[in-house]
């Protein structure tokens, strides 16, 4: 019996070049937490470089966790681990009510090991809420994932720094222009092996047209060194504060929500269902590669949904072309010149890119939505809700400015806030009460369905 898509083992070459692909597809995403947290706190250039490369190595770490698994540790899919987005608000938080600034990374460490070792004993408990998310739940989630992430793509298109003179230049635009058409030509004109890594191609032939218009920087690649390991406890021994520790805590509930949303994508892309052992198995890498990562200097760990785009778009779902990608991921931690060299792609190359790949992600949780009976009033009530809940943090980023920090954190997720309320609603709509309401035909959003029948129909008008 032939070997699943997902268990699959390609030759070397192909291992290597599709594993690098995700990591183009995810550093920014890795590298953008260590930066914001370690400008807070004033880190100098060496220290800054240093808590970057730690946090590659340890989303390397994480992504082995994760792809190859150990016992019941791992979902054994092909998903990708790294620093999650949602701790950086809380982090800086932590920065600023601290007094000793050298203090705020040991009290930020020693929050995330307590954070990630309450997740993984709640990991088994957590996954059992699988049963509440039916298609049109799922569906809708990987929706909101797919249009979460589209306008991080537009912020790289127009350039690195909101602040810089070129943000949003028609140089910056035209780059991510140019590389869109160049992985879309490659996606329509080529095949087999190369259409498989046209993002990869296009990053690169994008990064080689950049270069006349002055936004390629080979600088980080002439000033990094060749060998470094991220020391344990660099920056000191954990420190334990119970603020920052409730901080991380909901942080990592966010974190596990949209986890699980995401194996759930997943598993749906490559054909094979997430179930609730595979999405315990799958929380307990995450909480557990988060536990371990402070070790060695990093932050927190997660799912990053970007990669989830490249499957859905390339077709590869072996989990060890990912596994490859950590591989790359644990390298750039301890070589921090082959970490530049990805560094080297302009951001707006990769905002191109991206509108490639998180389009994928969107475009897959609509397939999902096909199959949700979407000619039932009341799923259609639960996916109109749900997004519209989803999309305010994107549409409007300051909606919620007057609620308390820890609230922020997950109600500026929509992911997060849109998948307790597609949860929600479909319980309310689809479970509770006597009478389930599936066989209900749309009419309209806010009314009962009624089968119309042909001696009820108003006739034509001529």
């Amino acid at each position: 019996m032939a070997d699943h898509p997902v268990d699959e083992k390609l030759p070397p070459l192909k291992m290597a070049t599709t594993g690098l692909q995700h990591v183009a597809a995810m550093y920014a995403g890795v590298v953008a937490p260590p930066l914001i947290v370690g400008a807070a706190i004033g880190l100098t250039a060496t220290e800054l470089t240093f808590l970057t490369g730690a946090c590659l190595f340890t989303a390397g770490l994480a992504t082995f966790l994760q792809t190859l698994g150990i016992w019941k540790i791992g979902a054994r899919l092909p998903f990708v681990n790294g620093v999650t987005f949602a701790g950086v608000a809380p982090m800086t938080a932590i920065v600023a009510s601290t007094e000793d600034k050298s203090d705020a990374l040991p009290i930020i460490f020693g929050a995330v090991i307590v954070a990630g070792l309450l997740g993984f004993f709640a990991a088994p408990f957590f996954s059992k809420a699988i049963r509440f998310f039916p298609p049109v739940v799922t569906g809708t989630v990987i929706t909101l994932i797919g249009v979460s992430l589209l306008p991080v793509a537009f912020g790289w298109a127009q350039g690195p720094s909101p602040e810089a003179d070129d943000f949003g230049s028609s140089t910056n635009l035209g780059l991510a222009a140019i590389t869109l058409v160049i992985v879309l030509l490659l996606r329509r004109f080529t095949r087999g092996f190369v259409k498989q890594i046209a993002v990869l191609l296009g990053l690169v032939a994008g990064t080689l047209i950049a270069i006349p218009f002055g936004a390629t920087d080979f600088g980080p690649v002439a000033d990094a060194s060749i060998v470094g390991f991220p020391t344990p406890f660099h920056f000191g021994a954990p420190q334990f504060q119970l603020a920052a520790i409730l901080s991380m805590c909901v942080v990592m509930v966010v974190s596990m929500t949209e986890s699980t949303a995401d194996m759930l994508a997943l598993g749906e892309i490559v054909d094979r269902k997430a179930d609730e052992k595979t999405i315990a198995a799958g929380l307990r890498a995450d909480t557990l590669g988060s536990a371990i990562s402070p070790l060695f200097n990093g932050f927190m760990c997660s799912a990053f949904a970007q990669n989830i785009g490249l499957v859905a778009m390339t077709k590869i779902r072996s989990r060890y072309v990912v596994a490859a990608g950590g591989g790359f991921l644990v390298l750039m931690g301890l070589c921090p010149m082959a970490a530049s060299l990805i560094a080297v792609v302009p951001r707006p190359v990769l905002g191109g890119a991206g509108v490639v790949l998180f389009g994928s992600v969107a475009a897959s949780g609509i397939q999902t939505l096909v199959r949700a009976s979407l000619d039932k009033d009341n799923n259609v009530l639960i996916v109109a809700v749900s997004l519209a809940v989803g999309i305010i943090p994107i549409a409007e980023p300051e909606f919620y400015h007057a609620f308390p920090e820890n609230a922020k954190i997950i109600l500026d997720s929509g992911i997060s806030t849109g998948c307790v309320v597609a949860v929600l609603l479909n319980l309310v709509f689809n479970h509770i009460g006597g009478r389930k309401r599936d066989a209900e035909d749309v009419t309209h959003p806010m009314e009962a369905g009624e089968e119309i029948s042909e001696a009820t129909r108003a006739p034509a008008t001529p």
